[in-house]
């Protein structure tokens, strides 16, 4: 009795809470055709999230059953390269590692989006060889996480991130969502020297539209020009920089 009530226990701690799949993208894993993963919930909250539904109201949304998404990826084998698995913040969920080997089985690439707030569920990833790419989301310098993000911040375990991700084999990307009330010339010139002898930074355009609080919906974006300034700023000291619209 005690086995089967573990093993009926088991199965919903594997289970991911799906709340959106694409099954198409062409640019959200680099080189790549792949579909992406939308898992809920977030320990952050940034006001300028475009996934708002995904952080503060999720439990509203349907559930996407695991078995229908690893269907479809199996019966699309053959025209697809990889899989996103993005959110919220994907390494909240008990049952990523799971899911992870289950899409690996099926001879797909994984790129995994997060915050970098769970260095231990990343190096476990990494240790186990099942992360292909990993793009991780820089909020600001190190001292200002807690202010754009909106919650108090281990930033140890943001800095261990960033040191598991360049010591690894696993191809990847620092990526900022450049919004001009956060993030200023000052602040690119700290991330510079903090991420200095990195492979890859990926500055991202802000966008003003169903932002997680609706008051950045207002807010004009930066232009290109100006990225692109940022950009050049860091190129010196990083191995590829990009503006990503």
């Amino acid at each position: 009795m005690l086995e089967r009530l573990k093993s009926y226990f088991s199965f919903f701690v594997q289970m991911l809470n799906i709340k959106g799949f694409q099954k198409t993208s062409l640019i959200d894993y680099p080189d790549k055709v792949s579909s992406i993963i939308f898992l809920s919930g977030c320990n952050m909250r940034c006001p300028y999230c475009q996934n708002r539904d995904l952080v503060v109201n999720h439990e509203k949304l349907p559930d996407i059953e695991e078995k229908d998404v690893l269907d479809y990826l199996k019966a699309k084998s053959k025209w697809l390269d990889g899989v996103v698995i993005t959110g919220g913040e994907p390494s909240l969920h008990d049952g990523l590692k799971e899911f992870i080997r289950k899409v690996k089985q099926l001879n797909f690439l994984v790129k995994l989006d997060t915050n970098g707030t769970n260095p231990g569920v990343l190096k476990e990833l990494v240790d186990e060889n099942l992360l292909d790419y990993v793009a991780m989301d820089i909020k600001a310098p190190l001292e200002r996480y807690d202010e754009v993000a909106k919650v108090k911040i281990n930033k140890e375990d943001v800095q261990r991130s960033v040191d598991i991700i360049r010591s690894s084999d696993v191809d990847y990307e620092f990526r900022m969502t450049c919004t001009p009330s956060l993030i200023k010339k000052e602040d690119i010139i700290k991330i510079r020297e903090w991420l200095k002898g990195s492979k890859r930074f990926i500055f991202q355009q802000f966008s003003n539209k169903t932002t997680l609080d609706k008051s950045f919906e207002k807010e004009k974006a930066y232009s290109k020009e100006k990225l692109n300034m940022f950009k050049d700023m860091l190129k010196a000291d990083i191995e590829h920089t990009e503006v990503r619209a």
